[in-house]
C-alpha cells in the first residue's frame, strides 16, 4: 500500500498528536499520507489530491468510524479505525500498538472484510420522501410524548407483526453491538449476512428480536394512535439527524448493493475483541 489518508476526529485528537505520530510512521516507510479533520456533524469531503488513496485510517471512536466508513463506501475505499474512544467495537487498532499495526497495513499484511449496509427509503403518501444508508442501524422511535407507538412490520410485502413499543431498531451484523445490543438484541458476527429487528421497550412479554435473511425487504409503517390519532415518530440512520415521520408513513429498508470494505489485521478477531470488551465493561 502506497498512500493512506487519515481522517481525524478533531475533538478526540485535539492537538493532532496521534495524527502526526501515524503520519511519521507512514512517511518513514517511504509512503504517502495526509489528513483531514472532521466531527460527527460535518460532511466528510475528500480533497482531490487525496482521492487516489488506497485506504482511509480513521482516528476517533465508533461514531467517527461509522461516519467516515459511509463516505469511503461511496468511493470503494477500504477503512481501518484507531480507537480513541471508550468501547471501540468497530475500531481495529489501539493506540499502544500503532507502529507495528501500521507497518502490517503498509506491507499488505491484512484481511479485507466486506460488511453489509442498509438503505432506507421513507415514503409519504406513497411518494419517496428521504433516502439514506446505514452501516450500523436504522432506528424508528417515539418523539417527546411519553406514549408508545404502533409499528406495523411487513416482510417482503407480507404483514409480520405489529409492535407496540417505544421504537424499533433494524440493525446490520456490524450494528448488532450498538443500540440493538443495548435494547436486548443478539450480538452477531460482523461478516454474517442477515438483518436484526429489535423492539425498544415493547409492551408485550415476548418482545424478542427477529433475525431475517439479508435478502428480505423490510417495511415499517407508523400506525395510528388511540382513536385514530395521528402519531409522530423520529427516524435516524446511524444516529444521525432525526427525521420526523407520521402515521401512514413507511420506511422501506433493504440491503445495499455494495457493502463497506473494512481492513482487519491477521492477528486479531471479532471474538477476541468481543471477549476483551465484555470483560472490561461487565
Amino acid at each position: 500500500m502506497e498512500k493512506i489518508l487519515i481522517v481525524t476526529n478533531s475533538y478526540k485528537d485535539k492537538d493532532l498528536a496521534v495524527t502526526k505520530e501515524i503520519m511519521g510512521y507512514i512517511e518513514e516507510a517511504g509512503k504517502r499520507t495526509g489528513y483531514i479533520l472532521t466531527d460527527l456533524g460535518d460532511e466528510i469531503v475528500i480533497p482531490e489530491e487525496h482521492k487516489d488513496c488506497e485506504a482511509i485510517l480513521v482516528l476517533g471512536g465508533d461514531g467517527t468510524f461509522i461516519h467516515a466508513t459511509k463516505k469511503a463506501a461511496e468511493m470503494g475505499i477500504p477503512v481501518v479505525g484507531v480507537n480513541l474512544g471508550s468501547l471501540g467495537y468497530l475500531c481495529e487498532l489501539e493506540a499502544d500498538h500503532l507502529k507495528e499495526d501500521i507497518a502490517s497495513i503498509l506491507d499488505d499484511n491484512y484481511i479485507m472484510e466486506e460488511r453489509m449496509m442498509l438503505t432506507g427509503l421513507i415514503r409519504r403518501d406513497g411518494l419517496p420522501f428521504i433516502n439514506d444508508v446505514a452501516i450500523n442501524d436504522v432506528v424508528i422511535h417515539r418523539g417527546g410524548d411519553l406514549r408508545v407507538l404502533n409499528f406495523i412490520i411487513y416482510i417482503n410485502g407480507q404483514h409480520l407483526y405489529t409492535y407496540t413499543a417505544d421504537g424499533v431498531i433494524v440493525a446490520t451484523p456490524t450494528g448488532s453491538t450498538g443500540y440493538s445490543m443495548s435494547a436486548g438484541g443478539p450480538i452477531v458476527e460482523p461478516q454474517a449476512k442477515l438483518t436484526v429487528i429489535t423492539p425498544i421497550n415493547p409492551h408485550i412479554l415476548n418482545g424478542k428480536s427477529i433475525i431475517l435473511s439479508s435478502k428480505d425487504e423490510i417495511v415499517i409503517e407508523i400506525g395510528d394512535g388511540r382513536r385514530t390519532q395521528r402519531e409522530e415518530a423520529l427516524v435516524t440512520f446511524d444516529g444521525g439527524e432525526s427525521i420526523k415521520v407520521y402515521s401512514g408513513d413507511r420506511i422501506e429498508i433493504k440491503r445495499t448493493d455494495k457493502g463497506a470494505k473494512i481492513i482487519r489485521l491477521n492477528n486479531k478477531s471479532f471474538l477476541k475483541t468481543l471477549s476483551k470488551k465484555m470483560q472490561e465493561y461487565r
